[in-house]
């Protein structure tokens, strides 16, 4: 067998090599802060019998969470975590029922706003 220089066969690749990471993560998740946002925002919806079923969705380009009034119907609301749209209109996306968009931000309290007022309408 054939070894290159600056490698050992047993050790792989000599010291000093530098291993490039992606540049693009492989998915687009949410961190523990917006998610426990967006749950709690959820669990509150749930108890007013809004919601009952959720999915969430991570993809390369964007991460979403769609919540339910019954399992076989469209989503009633989705959030769209895009990071590629940080520095234009804003990383955040709220879509209705028939797909059109609500509300867009930069900050996911600002683009969940709306179904937070829906819900104080519904509990009083």
């Amino acid at each position: 067998m054939a070894v290159g220089p600056g490698s050992d066969a047993a050790t792989g690749p000599a010291q000093g090599t530098v291993i490039a990471f992606p540049r693009h993560p492989l998915q687009v998740g949410f961190d523990r802060l917006e998610l426990m946002r967006i749950l709690d925002l959820y669990g509150r919806m749930v108890a007013a019998g809004e919601w009952r079923d959720y999915a969430m969705d991570f993809g390369r380009d964007a991460a979403s969470f769609s919540a339910f009034r019954r399992a076989a119907e469209r989503p009633q609301a989705r959030i769209e975590k895009r990071p590629e749209l940080r520095n234009r209109q804003g990383m955040w996306t709220l879509f209705g029922e028939a797909g059109q968009v609500l509300k867009r931000g930069h900050e996911l309290a600002g683009v969940l706003f709306p179904i937070e007022r829906r819900l104080l309408k519904i509990v009083d």
